[in-house]
């Protein structure tokens, strides 16, 4: 049986090669694409009894004895993970029933530890849980040897090897770091803001948030109450609430269900404004409810009807209904949502023409897990400052990346770059334009950025009649080569044989 480390420091790596162990004793049983399903709620259930034990032995030694509002969380006695690991047989029906226990005994933790069956034993011998239990029992995750933080950091870097593993599925719950925190420095979230994603996979984009006022010395209580997400995916959801949790969030409301069909935040019979709103959505979602949008109880189709397949522009019209009257807005959208006409060119027509659109960022091909293409970000803002009013900047950020074997990579130089030239506000060459609204009604309305911001030509660059002379040259000298290769293997008698090799008649 292993024994607890309950007195030593853990750090990052050790605990990261830790729980990716865990994951390595349910390969086999559990195919890598349902590991999530399985770690994430083991961790996280280990976490808040290690926590409530050191909380119990705090309460004892300072009082001498404990009361339940010494806790933050109630594990009821019979679920408790002694109580786990003593299970000799049944093992699988003992671990849910104390990860019911619990959910029951704390009405804000209902559904947090998914839907995964422990009990199925053609999956999960009583062997093989007592085995990843007793992995899970090797270290101590009370507060005093792992700090939120660090607990924290180590599921966020589980959940990218997830995301490694996955790759295409992965976009359904896993956004790039370096773009949420491209979004996030432009965007500024302070003290006490309220912070609204409506697809919020596992909690990327909040948690952003927080470390961004966190590392300005801010108040994070000052947020506690004021963080709100929408997920559909129920395994999604419960990942982002225990992600939240394990970072030491309190008071946070990550809601199951689809955001365009059912917005879960109503308050006085509309939707609930926010000051920041921030999200990276399904790309070009077919079934996303054209039908119900048609007479959308919300008015979110106030700038028009987005196509029946494609629901980009209702994703943008609902982050616009959920913003406060000076909230601002980012957004991961195709590239193509920039310049597609039809329904989706009048509702961006309405748009610019109301000025909402502050800037559009160009990021680079394959950054994004399920998808080779470019993304782009887009950023609103319901109330310009002045020196932005009538214009709008965009962004060609397509060289600013990292080519790694399988994905493209941002890192801390490219987005600080972006960042640096969406700060400017300028005409950099060959990166960024301001473009007014007499050049965006001359281009129709349409936001493709090579139409404002052009390549810069090469020193030496040659001209279009140079290049076209030169073109001309070339095929003189293939002519001329030619020529000489028939007159070689005529005189060598294998002139019959250039028809194979020339794809032609040779004579």
């Amino acid at each position: 049986m292993a024994v607890d480390s309950a007195n030593e420091k853990l750090e990052l790596g050790e605990l990261c090669s830790w729980l990716w162990g865990g994951a390595e004793i349910l390969r086999g049983p559990v195919e890598h694409a349902d590991f999530k399903t399985y770690l994430f709620p083991l961790l996280f259930l280990k976490r808040i009894n290690d926590v409530w034990e050191e909380e119990r032995q705090t309460a004892i030694a300072e009082v001498g004895a404990d009361f339940p509002e010494n806790h933050r969380f109630h594990i009821p006695e019979g679920a408790r993970w002694s109580d786990i690991r003593s299970a000799s047989t049944d093992v699988g029906q003992v671990l849910q029933s104390s990860m019911r226990e619990i959910e029951a005994s704390n009405p804000k933790l209902e559904g947090i530890f998914g839907d995964a069956q422990w009990t199925n034993k053609e999956r999960f011998t009583d062997e093989r849980l007592k085995d990843i239990i007793e992995h899970f029992s090797k270290h101590t995750l009370g507060r005093d040897v792992s700090e939120d933080d660090l607990i924290g950091q180590a599921y966020e870097w589980t959940i990218k090897k997830f995301a490694d593993l996955e790759n295409k599925a992965a976009g359904e719950f896993y956004t790039p770091r370096s773009v949420i925190r491209l979004m996030i420095q432009i965007l500024k979230p302070q003290e006490g803001f309220s912070i609204y994603d409506p697809a919020c996979g596992t909690g990327g984009m909040l948690l952003e948030a927080v470390r961004y006022i966190r590392a300005r010395d801010g108040d994070i209580r000052s947020l506690y109450g004021n963080l709100f997400g929408q997920e559909k995916n129920f395994i999604t959801s419960s990942m982002a609430r225990a992600n939240l949790y394990l970072h030491g969030l309190e008071d946070f409301t990550i809601a199951r269900g689809d955001t365009l069909l059912e917005p879960a935040f109503i308050e006085g019979g509309a939707l609930q404004k926010f000051d920041v709103v921030i999200a990276n959505p399904p790309f070009s979602l077919k079934n996303w409810g054209h039908e119900q949008w048609a007479s959308d109880r919300w008015g979110r189709n106030a700038y028009g009807m987005p196509p029946t397949k494609n629901g980009d522009y209702a994703w943008i019209e609902h982050m616009i209904a959920s913003m406060k009257k000076n909230g601002r807005m980012a957004v991961v959208l195709p590239q193509g949502a920039l310049y597609r006409m039809a329904a989706e060119g009048r509702i961006r027509k309405k748009l610019l023409e109301e000025d909402l659109v502050e800037c559009v960022i160009g990021l680079a091909p394959n950054l994004f897990y399920g998808t080779g293409l470019a993304a782009s970000i887009m950023m609103l803002n319901n109330n310009k400052p002045a020196s932005k009013k009538g214009k709008l900047l965009v962004i060609d950020g397509s060289e600013q990346f990292a080519d790694l074997r399988a994905q493209n990579e941002m890192r801390e130089e490219h987005t600080s770059h972006l960042l640096d030239l969406y700060e400017a506000f300028d005409d950099v060459e060959g990166e960024s334009k301001v473009v007014d609204m007499a050049e965006l009604e001359e281009n129709d309305w349409n936001l493709n950025i090579p139409r404002y911001v052009l390549p810069v030509l090469e020193e030496g660059s040659i001209t279009y009649d140079e290049a076209i002379t030169n073109l001309k040259q070339s095929l003189n000298a293939a002519w001329e080569a030619e020529e000489r290769l028939k007159k070689l293997l005529g005189e060598a008698g294998l002139l019959e044989g250039l028809d194979h090799l020339l794809g032609g008649d040779s004579q």
